[in-house]
């Protein structure tokens, strides 16, 4: 049986409960512990802020293969406003919805006052997270809920004894979450951004995904931000615009996922990938090879020395949501340290410390499902440590070399591969350096760079019908109404 962990703002709120309540930090510091029991995570932080320390108590708990409750996504979905649900337009449209009280807590599922047990239900079903708020409105003869996360501190003394009672039983029973929702059609959307400056895909690789899409009987057409209404129409989603979580892409795939399309970057590899804090701990978990780093929440003077102690000079920071090298910096001494470490901290709950290692270049291995795509050798941009240079127009970027992937080292090969399976299995750039005959990766990009001209360099037109087979054998495999 699954150990419950209890991860809170204030443990003490739940001292002599039985409840097993540790803080945040203890959560970062003190796991994955050596042959520690198989352990589930609920999350009850606060995690109303972006890159809080509950964003990150589940975002760490994905990579670490807890099973936490909420996960990211639903911490996404009801981060900011909550979520407004018109309650014709469900299955409880048939139900009396007792609007007296008009606001009630939901407690894994459970309602507090049993006024709406149906409806405290069907809430969780939706977004499984601990501890809930609802309100009923009624609005042009309509009812809606709006939809809320809420803390143990926002509670009165009754409200909370109630919801320590309900964890406490919660503790031993198995969790539910809702089943995927399918729809099957033949058309896929090509997410894309003209005003993108540095885009994944350029007009030449569009055309040709097209193209290839069309060869195996699927409709490709590209739409933009203002298409996320009109998703359920497609039966596919490609993602070929810079994704990020606090952005409209993760809100395509996600919307996109909901509604049963197949979906590359599907919602988890974003998660996943473009946090790096997730993944060096998945990193970790799963023996990929790469660089010495440090997950740190402070830039203290203790801290500022164990970083000196453990990583020379230069050194590297990174935020842990960056892509196409931005957020990374470089430091040379104790006050570049400290400056940098600060600005890192105003956004972020944490920051990421890197040893520094210079190669000419970085090796790009595709990976798709599992299996090794192509290969890319991308140099660095002259006169500088990484392959961007955002600071200048004239060498923005290196060169490049496109290579069959029988002609990568197998130890650079091999450790992408590992890398891609700790996070899913879907369309990956892995970076990967090389150093004295040993591979250390430095991230996985869920969505690669798939330029004509460039990454396409070697197999041409097969990359493109490549990853298009592979769409038409998850269509297939998913089945059509």
């Amino acid at each position: 049986m699954l150990s419950t962990i209890f991860v809170t703002d204030d443990p003490e709120i739940l001292e002599q409960t039985g409840i097993n309540a540790i803080s945040f930090n203890q959560y970062l510091s003190q796991y994955p512990k050596l042959n520690e029991a198989k352990l589930r995570i609920v999350n009850l932080c606060d995690t109303s802020r972006y890159l809080s320390h509950g964003y990150y108590c589940s975002l760490l708990a994905e990579a670490r293969k807890h099973p936490v409750l909420p996960s990211v996504r639903v911490i996404n979905s009801l981060r900011d406003t909550g979520s407004n649900i018109l309650l014709s337009s469900t299955p409880l449209s048939q139900i009396e919805i007792q609007d007296n009280p008009s606001e009630f807590i939901v407690c894994m599922g459970l309602c507090l006052d049993d006024a709406n047990k149906k409806l405290a239900d069907w809430v969780y079903q939706q977004f499984p997270a601990p501890l809930l708020m609802a309100r009923i409105q009624n609005t042009n003869d309509e009812k809606k809920v709006h939809i809320s996360r809420c803390n143990l501190d926002q509670l009165n003394q009754d409200q909370r004894q109630k919801c320590i009672e309900i964890l406490q039983a919660h503790s031993r029973k198995a969790w539910r979450t809702k089943a995927d929702k399918k729809k099957y059609r033949w058309d896929l959307a090509i997410l894309t951004n003209p005003q993108e400056h540095v885009p994944p895909s350029n007009k030449g690789a569009i055309s040709r995904f097209i193209r290839a899409a069309e060869k195996h009987g699927i409709r490709a057409v590209e739409v933009h931000a203002d298409a996320l209404s009109a998703l359920p129409q497609y039966d596919a989603l490609f993602i070929r615009e810079t994704t990020a979580i606090d952005h409209h892409t993760y809100r395509f795939a996600h919307e996109a996922e909901k509604h049963g399309l197949v979906v590359i970057d599907d919602p988890n590899s974003i998660l996943r990938c473009c946090n790096k804090v997730y993944l060096h701990d998945a990193f970790s978990y799963h023996d990929v090879p790469s660089l010495k780093t440090y997950v740190l929440a402070d830039n203290s003077e203790a801290t500022i020395e164990q970083l000196e102690q453990n990583l020379a000079y230069p050194m590297v920071l990174k935020i842990p949501e960056s892509a196409f090298s931005k957020g990374v910096f470089k430091v040379k001494n104790r006050q570049e340290l400290i400056k940098e470490t600060g600005k890192l901290l105003e956004d972020s709950a944490l920051y990421i410390a890197q040893e520094y290692m210079f190669t000419d270049y970085d090796w790009r291995i595709g990976v798709l499902n599992g299996r090794a795509l192509y290969a890319c050798r991308y140099y660095m941009a002259k006169n500088h440590w990484q392959i961007y240079n955002h600071d200048s127009k004239r060498n923005f970027s290196g060169g490049f070399d496109a290579l069959p992937t029988f002609e990568v080292p197998t130890h650079v090969l091999r450790a992408a591969l590992k890398a891609a399976g700790a996070v899913g299995n879907g369309l990956y750039g892995i970076d990967v350096k090389e150093v004295a005959g040993k591979a250390y990766v430095l991230e996985v990009n869920d969505n690669p760079s798939l330029e004509f001209g460039v990454e396409d360099k070697y197999l041409g037109e097969e990359l493109y019908m490549q990853i298009m087979a592979e769409f038409l054998r998850r269509l297939e495999a998913r089945g059509i109404k």
